[in-house]
């Protein structure tokens, strides 16, 4: 059974190693979130640690999925401080743990999300992924909007540069 949760820093900080597990697994099944060495988990962990800190203050939100117990999946909302862009928040790591992929773990974290930012008065989300990837059918089944592409944006594992397609979805006020 899929449970959903929103995690505070503090529970965040309790699973730290299963949150590390997740985006590790997931770099070592070549996705592109920001990691080119599956194995530097030292950097991967540092990411989680920064994240909480960011948790605590309040810039971020994350929602996690839980398969049977199992952290499987991850998504974060990250809210813009600057006055001029209260309004916009970034959609970042949407991580499904191989394992527990194909059963809509990912589809039904980002409708959470985006009701999550759309309930805190957020009327603007943007994203970034790999062009190409599953995941940009996945946004745009769900209403996502293409804002345009940057080739050669991001390494992956490979040591391969690959276009990068930034994402928008503006709030729809019959929602």
């Amino acid at each position: 059974m899929i449970e959903y949760e929103l995690l505070s820093a503090t529970q965040a900080h309790q699973c730290l190693p299963q949150l590390g597990d997740v985006l590790q697994s997931c770099v070592k099944d070549g996705a592109s979130v920001g990691f080119t060495d599956p194995n530097d988990r030292r950097a991967i962990d540092s990411f989680w640690k920064d994240k909480i800190y960011s948790l605590a203050s309040h810039d971020c939100e994350l929602l996690i999925a839980r398969d049977n117990g199992f952290l499987a999946a991850t998504v974060i909302i990250n809210y813009c401080r600057t006055p001029n862009g209260r309004h916009r928040a970034e959609i970042s790591k949407l991580l499904v743990h191989p394992q527990a992929r194909r059963q809509g773990i990912a589809r039904a974290l980002m409708n959470r999300a985006e009701d999550r930012a759309w309930e805190k008065g957020i009327s603007l989300l943007v994203l970034d992924t790999r062009s190409g990837d599953v995941a940009s059918d996945l946004y745009l089944s769900l209403g996502w909007q293409i804002a345009g592409t940057i080739p050669c944006y991001a390494r992956s594992i490979d040591n391969t540069l690959h276009t990068t397609t930034f994402m928008y979805k503006i709030k729809n006020p019959h929602r």
